[in-house]
């Protein structure tokens, strides 16, 4: 992908830019840990549309965020990684974890999710 030298107007633009699409960071957020299959994400994240997943996923490897692997078995299956350059957002998706953790406890809300635990 090809950026332009006046494309962003402010570094949080260009944040958003990356990771600013409905389920991004939702996905960027799974892969952390491990790389998934397809199915894997589409479990994991079952408001998005198997169009929309897709299409995510495809912005995310263009940007070069994800690696795409396609593991020739009867059906064939995809494997999503994580690149050095989408391991580099995983300290903004941690901060966001985070806020989000404390805007919900302040509503006492329980998410069904957990928070990822912070590595050593």
């Amino acid at each position: 992908m090809e950026f332009s030298k006046d494309q962003f107007s402010c570094p949080v633009e260009a944040t958003l830019f990356l990771i600013g699409g409905k389920y991004k960071s939702l996905i960027l957020w799974h892969l952390i840990e491990k790389p998934l299959h397809y199915m894997e994400l589409q479990r994991m994240i079952p408001k998005a549309t198997p169009k929309m997943l897709s299409q995510q996923l495809h912005d995310l490897e263009e940007c070069g965020m994800l690696i795409r692997e396609v593991i020739p078995d009867k059906p064939p299956r995809t494997l999503y990684s994580l690149t050095s350059f989408g391991q580099s957002i995983i300290p903004v998706l941690d901060a966001m974890c985070d806020w989000g953790a404390g805007f919900l406890d302040g509503l006492d809300i329980r998410p069904p999710c957990s928070a990822r635990k912070a590595r050593s």
